[in-house]
């Protein structure tokens, strides 16, 4: 039950099926979340002979007991460290609606199960756009909850200051019946007299339109200075953080070459930067706050681009940028979901939505405003 198939993965993106649990809703999981009886082996060949967990993580727990069914655990980029969801270790999920475009990173196969309609939802976890990027490629809908909202105990890797568990969906009625069983649907609805800020100039002018369109006149622009800071602060936090989880991996000879470069480059991040990152996180939250203060709610594309192809995303490092417009509220901690928004030239478009933290199913509620399922 516990040997982890050494040939790809399926093109819905499991690696390992189970069925645990008897409840209507179903479920799979991110290899990076424990799961009982299965070994934790974060789509990296380098872990092959990681040991069955013990117990279930936390969330798994909170999930089987609300009544949901697991049917299976997913691939990821490796070691959740990279945002194309290319694998060739463990295998890359077929993007089900675009199967010419990256599945999107890192949380692939939990994106790609999702959309293919194989589960109800599936969980992932983001660390720096790892839910919200491949829900964007994906077509499909991904909740990153605000930090610490949803337990990481059980979580690879086990310490990070910017790392949530988050989820899958197709539609927002399934978003919200997930909060409700973790426990966090009792937010208050959004004030109706604020106008929401749609930030604009920060991707593709074609993207922007899009959006803009689709928003309607019931939102005003704004401005985030402090956005592209925070991109490279997060940058710093998770290449330092990642190289003290992982850096005992860099000589193992399955590691993939991407993964090897950015973890080794964690050896080079000083104190001094650390220190300016935190500085720069502190800032940015109180930046975002006001905003949300004054309009409830940020608007915002989720990619700065369209999803590459995964001919264009053969250098997995050079599709890093793509996630500045989504890294910036993993530092900040603020929950933020992204929804389909519509189609360019056959690529995905999706619409990023920030709300103050705690505000969970009030951002999931308001996003029906703009969503429309399938």
């Amino acid at each position: 039950m516990s040997k982890l198939n050494r040939i790809p993965c399926t093109p819905q993106g499991y690696i390992a099926t189970c069925a645990i649990g008897d409840g209507s809703l179903t479920f799979a999981v991110k290899d990076t979340l424990d799961v009982a009886g299965y070994p934790t082996r974060a789509g990296s060949l380098a872990l092959e002979n990681a040991p069955p967990a013990a117990r279930h993580a936390r969330v798994i727990a909170q999930l089987l007991a609300a009544g949901c069914r697991l049917t299976g655990k997913t691939t990821l980029h490796e070691l959740a460290f990279g945002v194309t969801g290319i694998n060739p270790g463990a295998g890359t999920p077929v993007n089900s609606l675009y199967p010419h475009l990256i599945p999107g990173g890192s949380s692939s196969g939990s994106a790609t199960v999702v959309a293919s309609g194989s589960v109800d939802f599936a969980i992932g976890t983001d660390t720096g756009g790892s839910v919200r990027m491949p829900a964007a490629c994906c077509g499909v809908v991904g909740l990153k909850p605000g930090f610490g909202r949803v337990s990481r105990a059980g979580v690879l890797p086990a310490a990070s200051s910017l790392d949530c568990v988050g989820f899958f969906t197709r539609d927002l009625a399934t978003s919200g019946e997930v909060l409700a069983r973790l426990g966090l649907d009792d937010a208050a609805p959004q004030n109706p007299a604020l106008t929401p800020a749609f930030l604009s100039g920060l991707a593709l002018p074609e993207i922007d339109s899009l959006l803009l369109k689709r928003l309607g006149d019931d939102v005003e622009t704004a401005v985030l200075p402090g956005l592209e800071a925070a991109h490279e602060a997060g940058l710093y936090l998770i290449g330092h953080e990642n190289w003290q989880a992982f850096s005992g991996l860099c000589d193992h000879p399955a590691l993939l070459p991407d993964v090897r470069q950015r973890i080794a480059r964690g050896a080079e991040i000083t104190p001094q930067m650390l220190a300016q990152a935190e500085a720069v996180r502190a800032n940015f939250s109180r930046e975002v706050d006001t905003l949300l203060e004054r309009h409830g709610l940020l608007l915002l594309p989720a990619l700065p681009a369209l999803p590459p192809t995964l001919e264009e995303a053969r250098d997995p490092l050079a599709a890093v940028t793509l996630t500045r417009l989504l890294r910036p509220f993993n530092l900040s901690g603020h929950p933020a979901l992204t929804i389909p928004a519509g189609e360019i030239d056959g690529r995905p478009v999706a619409l990023q939505i920030v709300a103050a933290k705690g505000q969970e199913a009030a951002l999931v509620r308001a996003a029906g405003r703009w969503f429309h399922h399938r």
